[in-house]
């Protein structure tokens, strides 16, 4: 059996332009400021892997990240990639935290994997490419008119549901979803997300206020650290409740799961730190009877691709939020995951992810190599 190593690690700023900005609750986006990773292997494998740092949901961001990055390369280097537990237990032990850019490491070692087992990573991680992911597509905050046209052209477009950003007031937010409702019906399903913006009462009004607006769910209605008060939210509410900003880890789906303080998990792996751990909640959350989401935060269609191997691995896996790049104005990503519009994704059938970055966008990119 052939013994690898690690040869060298490319560490990569990625830039990519927005369409417009987009704003949450807790700030705006002007650019996708993302990292790549590719890690060489001494036989020419690549593995490849992208993290997108959303500074106040992970702590993380892209300059900081690619310092980090140059340590946690360092760490690797001469080592067996194929090993990827032991692999991310070093990343662990050269420093704790930083999930967003560990995805990276981690996602780049899943694709080395697959890449040698010539498999692609969905069928690595036990899955067939049998289901059908439709995305839905985001409404950021705005003037309840402006989200109105929004959504609006989201429905003629034809995707399937909508998830509307709220989080500011409960003034505001009502007659946000109100005029959603009436530009476009009360067919299509809305998904909310208030990123932590209510506190526990208003939270509960809000929701009950918003029950007969035909909504799938809410995500984070309040801050992430109240795990009590989500159990209390979701008592008392009409609709059903997801964690995202709240469980980064197994360890916090674990602990959500044994309180009931929540409905669903939303599964990212930039909080995860990766697929590796990603499997972990998925499994808590099956074990527990809770259905989970996978979401996003400004990945290009690369790290959507790998995310898209997982939903076909993982069926507990039923809500699909993957449009991060539907909203970027440039794509970088050659191959990888491929859109069909009304929301539908289709997979690549090749070995590894399935991806990979356009050598003359990366031109102008900052770059090192470990």
């Amino acid at each position: 059996m052939e013994n690898l190593k690690i040869d060298k690690t490319e560490v990569i700023e990625l830039n990519i332009a927005l369409k417009e900005p987009i704003s949450i609750s807790l700030g705006t986006v002007h650019l996708a400021e993302n990292i790549i990773i590719k890690i060489h292997a001494d036989n020419g494998l690549v593995g490849i892997g992208e993290a997108s740092p959303e500074i106040n949901i992970v702590g993380e961001t892209q300059s900081a990240e690619f310092e980090i990055a140059k340590l946690l390369a360092a760490g690797l280097k001469g080592k067996d990639p194929l090993a990827i537990e032991d692999r991310l237990r070093d990343l662990d032990r050269t420093i704790q935290g930083n999930y967003t850019i560990k995805s990276a490491f981690d996602m780049a070692l899943y694709d080395l994997l697959a890449k040698k087992a010539s498999l692609p990573l969905y069928q690595l991680l036990g899955g067939g490419n049998t289901r059908e992911i439709y995305t839905d597509m985001t409404v950021y905050l705005g003037s309840p008119e402006r989200m109105a046209e929004q959504a609006l052209e989201y429905k003629k477009a034809g995707f399937p549901t909508i998830k509307v950003k709220l989080g500011t007031s409960e003034e505001e937010d009502i007659e946000r979803i109100r005029a959603i409702r009436a530009a476009i019906g009360n067919e299509i399903p809305l998904r909310i997300d208030a990123n932590q913006g209510w506190d526990t009462v208003t939270a509960i009004k809000i929701l009950k206020a918003l029950a007969p607006f035909n909504i799938d769910h809410c995500e984070e209605p309040i801050p992430h650290w109240n795990n009590t008060d989500l159990r209390r939210v979701r008592d008392n509410s009409p609709i059903p409740i997801m964690a995202d900003e709240s469980v980064f880890d197994h360890r916090d789906a674990f602990r959500l799961a044994s309180m009931g303080a929540c409905d669903y998990f939303n599964i990212k792996f930039a909080k995860s730190g990766g697929i590796h751990n990603a499997i972990k909640i998925n499994a808590i959350a099956e074990a527990a009877g809770i259905k989970t989401q996978v979401g996003c935060m400004s990945e290009s269609r690369y790290a959507l691709t790998a995310l898209s191997h997982f939903v076909a691995a993982k069926n507990n896996v039923i809500y699909f939020d993957i449009d991060s790049s539907l909203s970027h104005a440039e794509d970088p990503v050659t191959g990888g995951i491929q859109y069909k519009g009304k929301g539908k994704w289709e997979l690549p059938q090749v070995p590894g992810i399935g991806g990979d970055f356009d050598p003359e966008f990366l031109e102008k990119m900052k770059k090192t190599i470990i």
